[in-house]
């Protein structure tokens, strides 16, 4: 998520909030641009309740980032499922700071895997097990899961960059409140952090037309089909995966991943 002061000030500041995954709520991406508006103004919903997500936080990548950008108020910040080999020079040369959202991979295909079935601009991900093949041989909107980290977790950007997990968020909002707000510098008080926790619960989301994606048409987003916001929780994969397709997911991932110096923040078992 970028996030930009005003062009006044001597030299324009930039938070990016990133998530690592390519779809939506897969990976925390849509839970991250309902908190970060409210982190940024100090609690005022009135963001959320009125201005449609992909419009208060838009995405990089979409041609509606020129029509939607200068409406901003400042500080503004962009979403993006980009790898950061495709990040602009632009961003590298500036103070962008990113918010980088991990999940466990496994729940990762999962949400995504439902999210192929309701998006009607995606191609049906057939069964199970043949999204699986598909997922692990990157051939899903933005590559291989593997290389997504692995750019950004050899990116350098040093303090400029705060990585965080899905799952700490679910097991501990507020604590991963104060997190962004002690690296965003905005210093929120406990009550302004409870509150916002409060209006990101996953059921506050569900029920928040600015965020639950039911302002879409179905031809292009089908709650009949998967919800959009579908479950919220760590470990739904212990219900879809069976024995052979765990041993060859974690196969695949651990291989990929065994010259890297960075651990996973989970067990792929």
């Amino acid at each position: 998520m970028l996030m930009q002061s005003h062009p006044s000030t001597v030299q324009a500041k930039a938070i990016l909030f990133y998530s690592i995954l390519f779809y939506s709520i897969s990976s925390g991406t849509i839970w991250m641009q309902e908190i970060l508006p409210l982190v940024l103004n100090g609690g005022d919903l009135t963001p959320i309740h009125t201005i449609p997500n992909w419009e208060r936080v838009p995405w990089l990548e979409e041609k509606q980032l020129a029509r939607v950008l200068d409406r901003l108020a400042y500080p503004r910040a962009l979403v993006s499922h980009f790898p950061y080999n495709l990040m602009p020079p632009s961003f590298c040369a500036s103070k962008a700071k990113v918010i980088y959202v991990m999940r466990n991979p496994k729940d990762i295909m999962v949400s995504s895997y439902y999210f192929h079935q309701m998006a009607g601009f995606l191609e049906d991900p057939g069964t199970f097990d043949e999204f699986m093949d598909k997922f692990l041989e990157g051939k899903v909107m933005f590559g291989k899961w593997t290389d997504h980290v692995k750019s950004w977790r050899n990116s350098e950007l040093g303090d400029r960059i705060m990585y965080i997990t899905y799952e700490e968020m679910v097991q501990d909002l507020p604590a991963s409140l104060r997190h962004i707000s002690d690296f965003l510098g905005c210093n929120l008080t406990e009550e302004v952090i409870q509150k916002i926790a409060e209006h990101c619960s996953f059921k506050s989301m569900q029920n928040n037309n600015m965020s639950n994606f039911s302002l879409f048409p179905k031809v292009y987003m089908n709650s009949d089909k998967s919800p959009f916001l579908r479950k919220g929780i760590v470990g739904d994969w212990k219900n879809h995966f069976s024995s052979e397709q765990l041993t060859r997911f974690t196969s695949v991932i651990s291989k990929e991943l065994e010259s890297e110096s960075f651990s996973l923040p989970w067990s792929l078992d």
